[in-house]
């Protein structure tokens, strides 16, 4: 008889081997997957709906209704084709200013939240310039998992991190602000290297968005106000969500809460209309995945791995601060972040008690490998496939390996700048 735990890799590598062949949609594969768990009693019921982050799956729901309305108002569009005619309407010019849009907003909500706001203004953009979406995507995919590198609320694992060791939000500015900053423009020039030649326009296409009157675009005034007044209570309780004691999913259903109240109070048709237009897929995904995951955390195989790999290094700060780095950047790829940081955080308190004196470098080791490491694929990050559900439903699918051929090198590219940071820095 197999042992669980390698019936829980099995089922494990299965279902990402069949997401990286896109035989099955994704979501039938988290959804199968997890529950093969459950019926080959790697994980009960119960344990497995424990592991289900359901601040991350509220968080998507509110902040998916919340825009879902907003676009209602035309905001999206008056957004692009402002965007737009500050850069003239150029499409490279195009390019780096949509993806520093998202890196900015990354750093200051939450990633998924702002590939929420931004993708809609994209395909809007590129459509009146007839340009391939595809590298606008894929750029603002990687710049909102840099962005969301810089600060305390960008990313969960900086969360996690920040509220184990008792780092504040300025410590992460003063640590990883400037590191994401100087990778940020790396990756922008590397991606206008790769894509510049392709992004072209017509003249007379590029003249006819600078015609255009960005306020002509607002179709709803009364509702746009509404809409950025509640933005602006969730993006508040944002802010101060550690302060009152609240999650982040708590901060979006209450802002999608309110706007329903006051929008379609009794509108059966429009509240139907807007939570269908939520993206289930991801939803559905994103439960799986963490139940898929969850098994290996219960089966003690991602324990074992950090473990042993920390044995290799001897105690060593300088090896073990390479290694975590290098295990976090590349595990965070292929799973979910939340649960491989949540594993390391006791690891590295373990090794801290165990005669580690300087731990620091260890905790932005992590953080910078989890956080960027999310870029290697399309699953390696939650706004990775929000941006791709978000592409498939308008009909321009992002492939697995499409994705992976440009953003895994460029991926091991940041990991070796932070490798050098981390060095010059603290080692």
């Amino acid at each position: 008889m197999l042992s669980s735990t390698t019936v829980a890799v099995i089922i494990f590598v299965t279902a990402y081997a069949l997401i990286i062949s896109e035989k099955v949609h994704r979501t039938i594969v988290g959804i199968f997957g997890a529950m093969l768990m459950i019926l080959c009693g790697i994980i009960s019921q119960e344990t497995a709906i424990h592991h289900i982050d359901f601040n991350t799956l509220g968080l998507l729901m509110g902040m998916m209704i919340i825009v879902n309305i907003t676009s209602e108002t035309g905001l999206f569009n008056f957004l692009a084709i402002w965007a737009a005619k500050k850069v003239k309407a150029r499409p490279i010019a195009l390019l780096v200013a949509l993806s520093t849009l998202t890196m900015i907003c990354s750093a200051l909500l939450d990633n998924v939240t702002t590939v929420l706001l931004t993708v809609p203004i994209t395909f809007s953009i590129t459509a009146q310039l007839k340009v391939d979406v595809k590298p606008y995507l894929i750029s603002q995919i990687l710049s909102s998992n840099i962005g969301g590198t810089a600060t305390l609320i960008g990313d969960p694992p900086n969360i996690m991190i920040g509220s184990a060791v008792g780092l504040n939000f300025m410590d992460f500015v003063m640590n990883m602000t400037g590191v994401s900053i100087v990778i940020f423009i790396v990756v922008q020039a590397l991606l206008i290297l790769l894509y510049g030649k392709g992004l072209k326009t017509q003249p007379d296409l590029q003249e006819k968005v600078m015609r255009l009157n960005a306020k002509s675009q607002i179709s709803d005034v009364k509702l746009l106000k509404k809409c950025l007044f509640v933005i602006f209570v969730t993006i508040s309780l944002f802010v101060m969500h550690g302060a009152l004691g609240l999650e982040t999913a708590t901060a979006a259903l209450t802002g999608a809460g309110l706007l329903l109240l006051i929008t379609f109070t009794r509108n059966e048709a429009m509240i139907s209309k807007v939570l269908s237009k939520v993206e289930w897929l991801a939803i559905f995904f994103f439960a799986g995945l963490f139940v898929l995951v969850g098994a290996l955390v219960e089966t003690g195989v991602i324990k074992m791995l950090a473990a042993e790999a920390i044995k290799l290094t001897n105690g060593d700060v300088t090896a073990t601060a390479v290694l975590i780095l290098w295990m976090s950047a590349i595990a965070s790829a292929f799973i979910d972040n939340i649960p491989f940081v949540a594993t390391l955080i006791p690891l590295i308190q373990d090794m801290g008690q165990m005669g580690l004196t300087n731990l620091d470098p260890l905790w932005w080791s992590l953080a910078l490998g989890a956080c960027l490491g999310g870029n290697g694929t399309l699953i390696g990050a939650s706004a990775n496939v929000v941006v791709a559900s978000m592409a498939a439903q308008r009909g321009r699918q992002i492939s697995f390996l499409g994705f992976m051929k440009v953003a895994f090198p460029v991926m091991v590219l940041t990991i070796i700048m932070a490798n050098v940071y981390i060095w010059l820095r603290y080692l």
